[in-house]
């Protein structure tokens, strides 16, 4: 681990950050600057004030939803920053975590000084983005789902079934050409088919700016990596190239993760 003149611990919420330093020293001060708030011109005046007391500073927050702004904007001004993993933070045994922001910034600093936080890899703005659109992605088969959850309780209630495979072209012919008695059933399943083609085409669309998006991704490596499936000795070909495809792909490589070490 390096060695900087003053560890900075930071407890980062949606609009304050509570400040505190840990001197380099294992025996040095751990002291408390108070909470600032969260934008650009107090973040500055603050790293500006610890560097007239302090050449070598290392930053460190818990990862939260606050995202990667704060590490990049740090790492901008020329100083180190760990974002670091919550449930890894060591908890004096016997004792719960008692949520108060300075106790955290000033826990935080006098672990960082110990090398006792456990780091997590921190993504470039265009691999966040990618996690944006994969999350995106996520939702929008969550909504496919349930629209055709939605479906296909209507059609049991009403006695309506189909035996072949469903949601092919013939099925949805099926479903197009289904007549009810009233006109408000009739509507209903209207809305419901309405709602899974909206769905449908939304994951499309979500599915294709992934593609297109593919050849600029600083992790494309890995995509092809992933993308050649292990095939068993029993496996069939046409079951082994399903193994793995570019949308399940990227939904594996656009996860967070862990360093290896502190």
């Amino acid at each position: 681990m390096d060695n900087f003149d003053a560890y900075v611990g930071l407890d980062v919420h949606k609009d304050t950050i509570a400040v505190a330093f840990a001197e380099g020293e294992r025996s040095g001060e751990v002291c408390s600057l108070g909470s600032i708030p969260n934008e650009a011109t107090a973040i500055n005046r603050m790293v500006k004030k610890l560097a007239v007391r302090f050449e070598a500073i290392s930053f460190a927050y818990e990862a939260g939803p606050c995202g990667y702004g704060l590490h990049r904007h740090l790492i901008g001004l020329g100083h180190e920053c760990d974002v670091v993993a919550p449930s890894r933070t060591p908890v004096q045994p016997g004792k719960r975590r008692m949520k108060n922001d300075t106790i955290d910034a000033l826990n935080l600093a006098r672990l960082h000084r110990a090398g006792e936080l456990t780091c997590i890899w921190t993504p470039d703005a265009t691999h966040e983005a990618m996690q944006d659109l994969v999350k995106a992605r996520r939702i929008s088969s969550h909504q496919v789902r349930k629209a055709r959850q939605r479906i296909r309780c209507f059609l049991l209630k009403h006695g309506r079934r189909y035996e072949r495979k469903k949601w092919g072209h013939r099925h949805r012919v099926w479903l197009a050409d289904l007549q009810f008695g009233h006109v408000a059933t009739q509507f209903a399943l209207q809305s419901y088919l309405n709602e899974e083609e909206q769905a449908v085409d939304r994951r499309a669309q979500i599915d294709g700016q992934i593609e297109n998006l593919m050849s600029d991704w600083v992790l494309a490596v890995n995509r092809q990596a992933i993308l050649t499936p292990y095939r068993h000795p029993k496996m069939t070909p046409h079951r082994s190239a399903r193994v793995a495809g570019p949308m399940r792909c990227s939904l594996y490589t656009a996860q967070p993760y862990r360093a290896s070490g502190v």
